[in-house]
Parts: C-alpha cells; structure tokens; sequence
C-alpha cells in the first residue's frame, strides 16, 4: 500500500491564494494527484478553523479528520519576525496538531503576538524560542517543522534572514525539532551535504496556494498513519514505514541559483562569488539561492552513500508534461481535457507518473507524454534554474536553449 501524505497548503484565508482552497476543491485537488492525507493549513485563522471544524468529520484514527474521501491533519504555517543580535530574523515554521481543543489551545497562547485575523499565516513579534515554548507548554508532543529550510527570505537557513543551525534558532528546543521541509529548491541529496541534518528527517510539501499544485511534493508511506505513528516516524526517521519523499527537481524551484530578478541575471554560486555576490549590471547585492547557501553550510563535498536513507523520486507535473508535448500553456483548455481524461482512467496523477509500465503508458496517451514520463523517471531532463523568485524551466527538448544545465551535473 502506498499512502501519500501532504502537510503544508494554505486556504484562501492565506494572502495570494487561490479563491478555490476550501475543502471541497482541495479534496477534488488531492484525489486527483493521488494524495490520501492533506495538511488544513492556516488553523490559526479563526475564519478557516470555523469551517474546518465544520465541515471535517473525526475518524478512528488518532488526530485524522475526513472530507469526502480525503484525509487531513490540523497543520498551520506562522511567520516569525523579530530582531535578534542585530539582525531582522523571517522565519516560516509548519506546525501540526492532533485535535481542534489544542489547535485553540495554541491560538490563544500566540494571539498577544500577531493578528490572526489578518492573514492565513500570521506574524509573529516574538523569538523562535517563544514560538516553541508557547507551541510545546500546550502540547509536548506537537510537531514543529521548520518550512521550506533553505528559501533566501524565510527559510531557518535562508540567506537573507535565517540561521545557520537549528540549534541557533531554537535553542534547549532543537532537541524537538524531528523533521523539516526541504522546500521546493533543494532535494535530500543537497540536505545530505551536511552532517548536522543526519538525525533530522526530511520531508517534502506543496506550500499549495491553489487546487492543481496540491501534491508538487509530498512525502510517501507505506501504510495509513496517525498523528502519533506520524510523530515516531519523523523522531525516529522510521525507513519501515517512511517510504520515499516525492520531489521537484530542485532547478526548478524559483529560488536555486543566484540571481536579480530585475536585472535578468541569473549565477551558479561559483560565478556570483568571482562578483562579490553584487550584480554587476546594478551592483546591488545578488539573491543568493538554495544552492548557494547549501555550499556555504555544507561540511561534506558530496554524498557518500543514499544506502540506509529514506528514499526520493523526482517528478514534474503531469499537466506540465502534458503541456510541453501540446507546445501550450498548462492551465488550457486542452491540457485540463486530457488531464481529465487520463487522471479519471488511471485513478490519479501518481499513479500515471511513478506506477505505470512504459507499454501500458505508450497504449493510454499520446507517445510524446509518456515518452516524456518515461525519460523523466530517469532523469533525463534538461533544466534552466530559478533564481530570485523566477521558477525553472524544465525540458526535454529537441533544441537546447542557453544557460540550460544537465540535472545530475549539479553534485
């Protein structure tokens, strides 16, 4: 059995977020890609905890709630902004509950600090410290997960306003901190260049603003969880249950290479580092991307083994595949058509991308797609990195475009 699980969406309470990211539509969302557990996201917002507590209906198991086929668990993302030794800390942290009593619990706990009312995903005036001490004074097994580790400007490790370790950030609570999200820019391999993430379990998540990108990364086990078997699972980095993550490849995230959006200037680390990090067409200072600041931490030059790791599989999404063998945009009419089709046919996204034999996807879809799925499963991709904020283009290509990298040249 395959149970695919996704922790971190944001409602339509959450600033630039699809009007659709209500319960219906991020069910239809989930079975549609194959996911079986979403994340609610924004329980801190007292609008959206009123219809979650509306709409979801409690199972058997231990902080799993149901929505038309669907499982959730109560998750939320905040955002801490404060001013720690001189310097402006952003942080976004994923946290996870097992029931709506702590959820208001926690609400009330965090109120004093940030509007809740504001945004899906409040702000929070105070330290990472507090944020821990008000999360696990309410429930010592809560599950908190720094978010997308590696982004420039709210990521625990970003380069703009992060830390460079866990236990910098959280202090005597690091020793809670089980997992965290590797984000869209990075992937385990770039996570596995530094020791100090050995004991820490990797997960993967969407981040999704909107019904189709529910499930651009998750995470795969091997059986139904609970809140606690969740729990164990990441404290214990458990490889019997915890199958694989499933992942971008980490170029096409919008914030891998270096770069200034403005200026159309994109570096691998290497080049920005022979500029000082300053753009040279305006010479102010350069995003510096996942890629970058990975180097920067990383205390091992590559990967010596995966042996003994939970395991990871790249993927694009199918109706991205499907629009690039059109020549069209992925959100046509077109694309939604044969995405349909397929997707009701097969069952879900996963199925058709991970599952499918290379003769049964040849038999059921034009032979551009499946090839395309075929060659992807293996890697054999072409990519132009996202830098400061501008996603990746990812190709298989007749033409080879410039600044265009081989994916496994990267490590």
């Amino acid at each position: 059995m395959k149970y695919y699980a996704d922790f971190h969406i944001h409602s339509k309470y959450s600033m630039a977020t699809s009007k659709h990211m209500e319960l219906p539509f991020i069910a239809r969302g989930a079975k549609a890609k194959g996911v079986n557990l979403v994340g609610t996201g924004d329980f801190t917002n007292p609008g959206w905890l009123y219809m979650l507590k509306e709409g979801l209906k409690e199972t058997e198991r231990e902080g799993i709630y149901e929505f038309e086929g669907v499982d959730f668990i109560l998750s939320a993302e905040v955002c801490n902004i404060y001013n720690e030794g001189g310097q402006t800390k952003k942080v976004h942290s994923l946290i996870l509950l097992p029931n709506f009593e702590v959820v208001e619990k926690f609400n009330k706990n965090i109120r004093r600090f940030g509007k809740l009312e504001a945004d899906g995903r409040p702000i929070l005036t105070f330290t990472l410290r507090d944020l821990a001490e008000s999360l696990f004074s309410v429930y010592e097994e809560a599950l908190l997960i720094p978010a997308h580790l590696w982004t420039p400007w709210f990521g625990l490790f970003g380069s703009k306003s992060g830390f460079d370790s866990i236990t910098d950030a959280f202090g005597d609570y690091s020793e809670k901190i089980y997992s965290i999200e590797t984000g869209l820019s990075s992937d385990p391999p770039m996570n596995w260049l530094l020791s100090a993430l050995d004991k820490i379990t990797l997960i993967s998540n969407s981040d999704a603003h909107s019904p189709a990108n529910i499930g651009r990364e998750a995470n795969c086990f091997k059986k139904a969880i609970d809140y606690t078997t969740l729990l164990n699972i990441l404290r214990n980095q458990d490889k019997e249950l915890f199958d694989y993550t499933v992942e971008f490849f980490p170029q096409e995230g919008k914030y891998h290479y270096d770069g200034h959006r403005k200026c159309n200037i994109t570096f691998h680390p290497g080049e920005s580092k022979k500029y000082n990090n300053i753009c040279p067409r305006c010479g102010r200072p350069l995003t510096l991307g996942v890629l970058h600041r990975v180097y920067d931490l990383a205390d091992r030059k590559e990967v010596q083994s995966e042996e003994g790791r939970i395991g990871y599989k790249r993927l694009i999404q199918l109706k991205s595949i499907i629009a690039d063998s059109l020549g069209v945009g992925s959100e046509t009419r077109a694309v939604e058509e044969i995405y349909g089709k397929l997707t009701t046919y097969f069952g879900n996204e996963f199925r058709i991308l991970l599952d499918l034999s290379e003769k049964d996807l040849l038999a059921s879809t034009e032979e551009k797609v499946a090839r395309s799925i075929v060659e992807i499963r293996k890697g054999n991709v072409e990519i132009r990195p996202g830098f400061d904020g501008v996603y990746g283009q990812i190709m298989i290509p007749e033409e080879k475009p410039d600044k265009v990298v081989k994916q496994q040249s990267l490590f």
